[in-house]
């Protein structure tokens, strides 16, 4: 039974072509959470550093926002790469619209869009509920974490604080990027602006 599943599941994931319509959807849902990025650039700084402030590390709880991307993409399209496309696109658009962190702004939009990616991809492209999301969130938290711990200092920085930036940043992907993005597909989809994607079927099925 291994052996004829393995094939069934590698047509089902290759299978998944993107249409016309998912590229222009993913690229102004990159777009929009790029715009939300520049707004959230200079709030979510400020958090950080005042959360830092109170306890080294607790800053960690703003960067849910940032990470928003990669799992709404993922969430709208579910086709394999549109949560890593959907967060470079708003980390370009916030990189180019002036953003404080310049062209590293980047290099967080790939860590974090493959963080969520590869929950996806764990779960072969196939469960969309609200855990999946959640964990999607905290997967795109991780490649912050990582990124930050290697490339911008924390690791020099006292284990303390990574543990409670570790915690934090998991907890603020799981909310304020998984649940917040499966809220805003919800309310998308009763618009009927998901009327062409499974997200919007989905909820019609459960109305």
């Amino acid at each position: 039974m291994a052996n004829v599943a393995m094939p069934q599941t590698r047509t089902h994931i290759f299978a998944q072509k993107w249409r016309v319509i998912d590229i222009v959807i993913a690229a102004v849902l990159g777009v929009a959470c790029g715009l939300i990025f520049v707004v959230w650039n200079s709030i979510g700084y400020a958090w950080t550093t005042a959360f830092d402030a109170l306890t080294p590390g607790l800053g960690g709880i703003a960067i849910g926002i940032w990470l928003l991307g990669g799992v709404l993409g993922g969430l709208v399209i579910r086709k394999p790469g549109a949560a890593l496309f959907v967060e470079v696109v708003a980390a370009c658009v916030s990189a180019a619209l002036a953003s404080q962190f310049g062209i590293a702004t980047i290099y967080s939009g790939l860590a974090q869009g493959l963080g969520a990616e590869l929950i996806f991809v764990l779960l072969l492209y196939r469960r969309y509920t609200l855990g999946t999301t959640m964990l999607a969130g905290m997967g795109a938290g991780v490649g912050a974490i990582i990124l930050e711990l290697f490339f911008y200092g924390n690791l020099a920085k006292t284990l303390s604080f990574n543990i409670i930036y570790s915690a934090t940043v998991l907890v603020s992907g799981a909310i304020l990027a998984g649940m917040l993005s499966w809220f805003l597909v919800r309310a998308l989809a009763r618009t009927g602006a998901l009327d062409r994607f499974a997200a919007g079927r989905e909820l019609r099925r459960e109305i």
